[in-house]
């Protein structure tokens, strides 16, 4: 079994190589990218600030949780700070299970917990020049 999480940018495929095991019938990635809109505004950037140290940590006790929660092989995320233009990865999720409900269920519970728990500040940059930091959460409606 296998659990990390780290700040800097892990390629899919590296994801996907850590993730497999022999064991593992199913692999459910998710990967969050940043789109052109949030909340009816154009979005043009967003910048996401943390202190990696604490925020790794919070992580990687995520990711043990999962682990603990759900019969998983293996569970990675990467989340990307600093300047980021649209089309371009924040965040990725990655989970390997026997079966794929485990999975598909893990992953969910991951990237919510990720969002709803890892010290990570976002700022929106907009198209008309603006900017404002945008609250963290876990609406699957907004999220």
């Amino acid at each position: 079994m296998r659990a990390a999480f780290t700040m800097s940018e892990l390629l899919l495929p590296e994801l996907h190589a850590a993730a497999g095991c022999r064991e593992a019938g199913a692999q459910v990635d998710f990967v969050g990218i940043v789109r052109n809109h949030n909340q009816g505004r154009p979005v043009e950037a967003l910048e996401y600030s943390a202190y990696a140290e604490l925020a790794e940590r919070e992580g990687s006790r995520i990711l043990n949780e999962a682990m603990e929660r759900f019969p998983l092989h293996a569970a990675l995320a990467s989340h990307r700070i600093g300047h980021l233009l649209v089309g371009d990865v924040a965040v990725r999720v990655s989970v390997a299970a026997s079966h794929r409900e485990e999975a598909f269920a893990a992953c969910r519970w991951l990237i919510d917990q990720i969002k709803s728990r890892v010290p990570i500040w976002k700022r929106e940059h907009y198209r008309d020049g603006e900017s404002a930091w945008v609250e963290g959460n876990c609406d699957h409606a907004t999220g």
